[in-house]
């Protein structure tokens, strides 16, 4: 069984067992997290939401709480001496599906 879910703007297929980084959720390293907005599950039978599946939830547990590697932001005008160097590290959620109810 597998389901579609919406978190942070964007849209995940998962199934029991899967670890997942999404955008940063609140919760400590151990919480457990319920995702309502199911778009779409299946398995032997597909049942679409219009926009979500009514009472289906899926359930998962916070692995770690983290930022991601640095991407560097470099912006530079040719011969007009601008140049700005900037880093950035993206705060991520890593979530583990425990299961899907409904």
């Amino acid at each position: 069984m597998y389901a579609v879910i919406k978190t942070g703007g964007k849209q995940y297929r998962v199934a029991p067992g899967d670890h997942l980084r999404v955008e940063k959720l609140a919760g400590d390293k151990g919480s457990s997290i319920t995702f309502d907005q199911v778009l779409l599950v299946g398995g032997d039978a597909v049942r679409v939401g219009t926009p979500s599946v009514a009472g289906v939830k899926v359930n998962a547990t916070i692995v770690a709480q983290d930022r991601a590697k640095k991407v560097i932001v470099f912006k530079m005008k040719r011969r007009k001496n601008y140049r700005r160097k900037n880093g950035h590290r993206q705060p991520f959620t890593e979530i583990q599906i425990t299961g899907i109810e409904g």
